[in-house]
């Protein structure tokens, strides 16, 4: 290295980081998750300023200066870090190569096949090491002067210490059997916290593992919300609590809690719904709160600094707001595991309305239940609808009645909460007939379609039929920018404004979202699905609406007779769902559990042990090792594929990740297979998203499957 040329660990396009600096973020960091976990401190700063080093290698340099290697040979610098061991006491050495040898690639079977044993096994040792320390003698003194900067004793190492060193790591890693290291998950965790927050990063840590204040949720009582006034200090370590919408689940669920919570829920809008509650109603200013789905940086980037974005999926948050399936490579071994598992270890989990998943998903939740359990968390559950079967399961899964506290209300309270009066309909044009005498009332009326393509046509015939009215549609096929502004609108605008509008939706807005209309319109959906889409109407209750016993209307469409018309959902579960509807008469909430029992029976799960790491009380995965990715994700069948308008190719491109974020549009994976989909093929970079033409996208009704493809 050229005197006076500055070693960087990030390049100036990505901040231009010096290495030292870095190292020295990522050590403060390390101690702070040491602290919380119990790890020795000082091991935790040493790893932190090992694994890096290898950094300051010219190759690197080079790399990061734009120098590209015109053989593009693999070289990896956390296996040229790993030849300053022996600066460190031999009995911190494991601790130390699991921390730096695999905090990028797994060891072995890496999906690059660039983990240190895969190269060991197609090039030989002697050629990975060569690559690794040459030209040794020249930059091995500039990681040494970093390392002395930082405080560590130095000296100098020969080339043959350090290739002793190597075989050394290559032995250790070689012999390793199943099993997760918590000190990986601690490293990788510090260098994400620290590369997201650069020079912020000490700012930010203080506040890290700091358990909320829950004083709100305590100090709230009211007849309006039964669970409020039930004792929640029952010693029991989880919860099962079973209560209709609007009878304060939350509220409940948060008293029970004792420390950091992860808090889950099914639906993107739901998610961001409940951030807003916590941060705005629920807990102190400056609280750490978080949310993380696809899209969630476009949540909070409106007033926020880049800091406080960049927080969102990292560690040590007071509340996080997510999905399961954020948490799902917990069970499933992907990259990254290691440090989902220290972070929510012995936390608060709240898993609310589980019983809302498709079965394969239901199943991912139960098994992660387990996972759970072995990391030591409480785990409280909230439903408003689940099926005795799988409560009964859950209740097993955690112990059964010793060590859960389950909450019901009783009959006469459940009464109270009698809102909706059902009405029947045998075609779609009987139930949106309903619509002109709600609208001339006044009230706010919401349509719920199954499938994309049919909100999309039903928005149409009510733009025209009712051309004055103020409407909107909300679905997943929006540009994720587009649908952020939409959910923001829906509950600050169409909820609030008096006077009568139309929202058209599709599931998103079933669970937890704060919308009260007047009345619904809505597909036959699974029994469990349905009531927690009629809590978006008459939700909101007073001490007068309980006395007074108001009712509104929800008029529910008989199931297609063609199964392949009632996907998402089983047939046969729609037909006997429409079967328990009441027809004109009101939906009394005692009655719930008897008709989603009848639909429910029993509970098949669906088998995906095959498919996790964490089986039967063991755990099957080399430590150090990951997989690349996971086949339950893909069976999921979630929206995980992306497109973006041709009109947004170059933005999308040239722009920084949360940039591409926001143009991208969701699409399930069976979509981008269909040949028809477009003809301008996938970009290159960001999640490589495919291109369609901008006639595909309409602003009113979002991405059109269906005109994609007669445009070719």
């Amino acid at each position: 290295m050229n005197v006076g040329t500055p070693i960087l660990a990030k390049s100036v396009k990505n901040g231009g980081t010096l290495l030292v600096d870095h190292l020295r973020h990522v050590g403060v960091v390390a101690d702070k998750i040491a602290d919380q976990l119990g790890l020795d401190k000082e091991i935790a700063r040493n790893g932190a300023f090992l694994h890096d080093i290898g950094k300051a290698h010219p190759t690197f340099q080079a790399r990061l200066n734009g120098q590209k290697d015109e053989y593009q040979i693999p070289f990896r610098h956390e296996i040229a870090s790993l030849l300053f061991l022996s600066l460190f006491p031999e009995s911190q050495w494991p601790a130390l190569i699991d921390m730096v040898v695999a905090h990028h690639r797994s060891v072995r079977k890496d999906f690059r096949e660039q983990g240190l044993l895969d190269l060991e096994n197609s090039e030989g040792p002697d050629d990975v090491f060569d690559r690794h320390a040459s030209p040794w003698e020249n930059w091995s003194t500039d990681g040494l002067c970093i390392l002395a900067e930082l405080g560590i004793s130095t000296r100098l190492i020969t080339l043959d210490k350090a290739r002793e060193t190597f075989e050394f790591v290559l032995d250790y890693c070689s012999k390793k059997t199943y099993g997760w290291s918590r000190w990986k998950g601690l490293l990788v965790g510090a260098d994400h916290f620290a590369s997201a927050l650069q020079y912020e990063t000490e700012k930010w840590t203080a506040k890290l593992f700091c358990p909320p204040d829950l004083s709100y949720f305590h100090s709230r009582k009211s007849e309006v919300y039964p669970l409020s006034l039930i004792a929640s200090n029952d010693p029991r370590l989880h919860t099962l609590v079973t209560a209709p919408t609007g009878a304060g689940k939350t509220d409940f669920l948060m008293r029970r809690c004792k420390g950091r919570i992860f808090y889950t829920l099914p639906f993107q809008a739901s998610i961001n719904a409940m951030h807003d509650r916590f941060k705005n109603d629920c807990l102190p200013a400056g609280t750490d709160i978080r949310l993380l789905h696809a899209s969630s940086s476009l949540k909070v980037r409106e007033g926020k600094g880049y800091e406080e974005k960049a927080l969102q999926p990292l560690v040590g948050s007071a509340v996080k707001v997510l999905t399961p399936h954020q948490i799902a490579a917990l069970i499933c071994g992907t990259r990254g595991f290691e440090t989902i598992a220290i972070d929510i270890a012995g936390t608060d989990v709240i898993l609310d309305e589980i019983h809302c998943y498709s079965h394969v998903a239901q199943a991912m939740v139960l098994e992660i239940i387990r996972a759970l359990l072995k990391l030591g968390c409480r785990i409280h559950i909230g439903s408003a609808t689940m099926p005795t079967a799988l409560t009964a399961k859950t209740l097993e899964l955690l112990g059964g009645n010793s060590q859960v506290y389950q909450v019901k209300l009783p009959e006469d309270q459940r009464d109270t909460f009698d809102r909706h009066r059902v009405f029947k309909h045998s075609t779609v044009e009987s139930a949106f007939a309903q619509m002109k005498n709600a609208l001339q009332r006044g009230d706010k009326v919401l349509v719920v379609c199954n499938r994309v393509n049919s909100a999309q046509q039903r928005f149409q015939v009510v733009e025209k039929e009712y051309p004055a009215i103020p409407k909107m549609l909300l679905h997943s096929r929006f540009r994720r920018c587009d649908r952020a502004d939409l959910e923001s609108e829906l509950q600050n605008t169409f909820d609030r404004n008096p006077g009568p509008c139309i929202v058209v939706a599709t599931q998103v807005v079933e669970v937890s979202l704060d919308i009260s209309f007047d009345m619904m319109i809505t597909d036959c959906a699974p029994l469990d699905s349905l009531i927690q889409r009629f809590g978006r109407v008459n939700r909101r209750r007073t001490e007068n609406s309980i006395k007074e016993r108001r009712l509104k209307e929800v008029h529910v469409i008989a199931p297609p007779d063609d199964g392949k018309e009632c996907k998402p959902y089983d047939k046969k579960i729609l037909q006997d769902s429409y079967q328990q509807l009441p027809s004109g008469d009101v939906l009394h909430e005692h009655s719930l559990q008897r008709r989603i029992d009848t639909v429910y029976p029993t509970v098949d799960v669906v088998p995906v042990d095959t498919h996790l790491v964490w089986r039967d009380g063991e755990f099957l995965l080399t430590e150090l090792c990951h997989y690349p990715s996971s086949i339950l994700m893909e069976l999921l069948n979630i929206e995980s594929a992306t497109c973006v308008r041709f009109s947004d190719r170059e933005q999308y491109e040239n722009g920084k990740h949360e940039e591409r974020i926001m143009l991208e549009i969701p699409i399930s994976q069976k979509a981008a297979r269909y040949r028809k989909f477009t003809n301008f093929g996938q970009s290159n970079y960001g999640g490589k998203p495919w291109i369609i033409p901008d006639e595909c996208c309409d602003p009113k009704l979002g991405l059109v499957l269906k005109e994609i493809e007669t445009i070719f």
